[in-house]
């Protein structure tokens, strides 16, 4: 019988959401899974559980409702985890929010909340995640490495218009991996983040609608320009392509020798050089996207 391994995932859970398609991926796997999501999703977070342990066997999903914005929280999703589910061995922070603005319209509170959850719930994860780890030992033989992994975004290599403080808050993630990695392999963790690109996921909507309203184009049409402009394959990634690259890659043992690495999972839109212009027509705001080779 192979060892158990055990993963905390942070949310989001909902069908079009890269979150809820690594959870699958690792349930899949066999790997036992603890779900998180905020309290106010409990209906969510237990309807995948319920479909987990029915697809994969009871006992193979728990659930734990917790904001990871507070460090207190993501110690008790840890502690229930462990004791229901055994050794913690993964850890994925995929917690993220967008507010889709000019930047002279965000307000102090906006990118203060940006940051509670980009970053410091990232940064909550990712601390009380290896401390548990190296509280445990090593790890089991027959088991991959301790790993925990982040989500950061393509905009860490380079900011997207009107997403500015959600830009700088998946910089400073990308920052933090790399730094992490480097205390934490004395201990044998690895730590390393992906990157999406353009994911037909609700936040994506938000930024089509958006971004649609400045430039002037119906919903559907900036995410499907962009898609077609920013990257190489022309179509937008979908959460299962993110799931392929976290839950098959990084959380298994052919990342055994990777550490410290934001790893983009977008068809060639690293490739572009993106650079946006703020003008004013006839009093009218808009952005222009200007995209080279």
């Amino acid at each position: 019988m192979s060892p158990i391994r055990s993963v905390c995932t942070s949310p989001c859970i909902d069908r079009r959401c890269s979150g809820e398609a690594i959870i699958r991926r690792l349930a899949k796997d066999g790997y036992h899974v603890c779900v998180n999501d905020v309290s106010a999703n409990q209906e969510g977070i237990d309807k995948l559980v319920k479909d987990l342990n029915s697809t994969h066997g009871e006992g193979s999903a728990i659930g734990v409702a917790a904001d990871v914005t507070k460090s207190s929280e993501v110690e008790k999703m840890i502690e229930e985890s462990v004791q229901k589910l055994g050794p913690l061995t993964i850890m994925i922070a995929n917690a993220g929010i967008a507010k889709v603005k000019p930047i002279l319209e965000v307000s102090d509170e906006d990118a203060r909340q940006i940051f509670d959850v980009n970053y410091f719930g990232v940064w909550n994860c990712y601390t009380r995640a290896a401390k548990q780890m190296i509280k445990q030992g090593p790890v089991a033989e027959g088991t991959t490495g301790y790993k925990i992994i982040g989500c950061a975004s393509i905009v860490a290599f380079k900011p997207f218009p009107i997403l500015t403080d959600y830009s700088a808050s998946k910089w400073a993630v990308r920052g933090l991996t790399q730094g992490f990695a480097m205390e934490m392999s004395k201990h044998k963790i690895q730590v390393n983040a992906y990157a999406p690109g353009i994911v037909g996921t609700a936040m994506w909507e938000l930024i089509d609608q958006k971004l649609g309203e400045i430039e002037g184009r119906p919903i559907g049409e900036t995410v499907k320009k962009y898609s077609q402009e920013l990257t190489a394959m022309g179509r937008v990634s979908t959460p299962d392509d993110v799931a392929r690259v976290v839950g098959g890659f990084l959380c298994g043992s052919d990342s055994d020798f990777v550490t410290g690495q934001t790893i983009v999972v977008s068809p060639g839109s690293n490739f572009k050089l993106w650079s946006s212009v703020l003008t004013s027509s006839s009093g009218r705001w808009r952005y222009s996207l200007h995209v080279g080779v």
